[in-house]
């Protein structure tokens, strides 16, 4: 997987706000698919920069804490003894 250069944030936040004036202008034209294809392209970007900003400042993922697994045992099986 690819990592974001934590020194790109300023880029990625003039994207964001690019990608926000667009939708606005989109919208007051009337430009209904231009707005929804803006808007799958600002998440994507929103996306991006929340991952950046989970990252540590040397540039490494920060580790997740993930918790102990739990186990259930498996349901009974039935058997049904009519053919």
């Amino acid at each position: 997987m690819l990592q974001l250069d934590p020194q790109q944030r300023p880029r990625l936040i003039e994207i964001i706000r690019n990608l926000r004036e667009r939708i606005t202008e989109a919208r007051a034209n009337g430009w209904l698919g231009e707005v929804e294809g803006l808007q799958v392209s600002l998440n994507a970007a929103m996306a991006k920069l929340t991952s950046l900003n989970r990252t540590s400042t040397d540039g490494r993922p920060q580790l997740v804490d993930l918790g102990m697994p739990l186990f259930t045992d498996p349901p009974a099986r039935h058997f049904d003894s009519t053919p």
